[in-house]
């Protein structure tokens, strides 16, 4: 059986947690929320205390951002707030959009998918692996299979067992778990994929990204070619960037037919 990992997400409105003792309980990562809502005093008054906490105890950590967005215009305004509040930090876990209010669902599944596609997307543009956490029955009500399938994927269904007959990454099964070094409930978590690797192998969520090369080239030596697979929020100027390179010669090089539109696993030289 494929490796399985453990873990808790919490907010304000779990304390004083001692993250050592929840490490020691064999805990292996913490999701916590960065905030709600789209204005910067939104942020969770514990989420800096509980990200430096949690990484001193060597927890893997992602965060998510509660959504009250009755509009594509607010969810692209709580991406930039969530954006402002987890900078200069980095996460193991992917930045995970929390879609759970009724209104929303409302709306119906057309306005549910523009939600997340706004917040996830300007999410990958900043740099972030972006996911959604919801629950199982809206997902299967209000979010297209694509959308679904398009970015990490967090479910929520309580009991001993997921319904949701799709892929997904991680699921949270209670929200009355016990844990040492937390005192009352917490929402226990398993996760399915390792995030981890994936997001530090692509340089997502704060972290550089490694190239893996044997010997370090001195000045001298010839410029070799690097081969760059296109990651999921990759653009051609990005990448570029990166490389100290311009999209016009990345076209020319590769013979792209459109500057806009790479895909994820396409091979990129760069000369």
């Amino acid at each position: 059986m494929a490796k399985t990992f453990k873990g808790i997400d919490v907010s304000q409105y779990q304390q004083n947690i001692d993250f050592k003792k929840v490490k020691a309980s064999g805990v292996d990562f913490v999701i916590i929320r960065a905030g709600y809502g789209k204005y910067a005093h939104q942020k969770d008054p514990y989420f800096e205390s509980h990200y430096k906490a949690a990484k001193a105890a060597g927890l893997k950590v992602g965060a998510y951002w509660y959504s009250y967005a009755a509009t594509v215009v607010e969810a692209k305004a709580e991406a930039q707030t969530c954006i402002n509040a987890i900078k200069g930090k980095t996460f193991e876990y992917p930045i995970y959009f929390d879609l759970e209010e009724r209104s929303q669902f409302a709306r119906g599944r057309a306005f549910c998918d523009s939600l997340v596609k706004t917040f996830c997307n300007a999410l990958e543009h900043a740099g972030y692996w972006a996911g959604l956490y919801i629950s199982r029955s809206p997902l299967q009500q209000y979010i297209s299979a694509s959308v679904a399938k398009r970015y990490a994927l967090w479910v929520a269904e309580y009991g001993s067992r997921c319904n949701y007959g799709r892929t997904y990454g991680m699921w949270q099964y209670t929200s009355s778990g016990k844990v040492s070094g937390i005192s009352g409930n917490v929402d226990m978590d398993i996760c399915y994929v390792d995030y981890p690797a994936k997001i530090k192998a692509a340089g997502l969520n704060g972290f550089k990204k490694t190239i893996s090369s044997t010997t370090k080239p001195s000045a001298s030596s010839t410029k070799k070619t690097v081969t760059y697979t296109v990651k999921r929020g990759d653009t051609l100027s990005a990448i570029a960037q990166r490389y100290k390179t311009t999209v016009a010669k990345l076209v020319k090089d590769n013979g792209i037919k459109n500057a806009n539109l790479i895909y994820v696993g396409q091979k990129i030289k760069i000369k």
